[in-house]
């Protein structure tokens, strides 16, 4: 068996968010050289608890903090998508 592979966080944070992006798992552990399963588990991680299997001794109010700043960090990206998706409309209608 080979050697077990250390990520670091901002790696792992990295992928997910190629993967979250659009790029497709296959062609990311292929590029990569990171097992699709390796992906697929720090995506779910990352989306249950904001982190890569660390225990937190947070309070209701931190997570509840956490929680709502990734909320704000997703809606602020859809909403630059959405702007410069009616610059492009808008440019074609001229």
């Amino acid at each position: 068996m080979g050697a077990r592979k250390y990520y670091t966080e901002e790696f792992k944070r990295q992928i997910v968010g190629l993967k979250q992006s659009g790029r497709g798992i296959g062609e990311l552990s292929k590029e990569y050289k990171v097992t699709v399963t390796s992906i697929r588990e720090w995506e779910r991680q990352l989306s249950n608890s904001g982190t890569f299997g660390k225990v937190t001794n947070e309070s209701e109010t931190e997570k509840e903090i956490r929680q709502l700043r990734k909320e704000v960090k997703q809606l602020r990206m859809e909403n630059d998508i959405l702007k410069q998706a009616a610059l492009i409309l808008g440019r074609k209608g001229e």
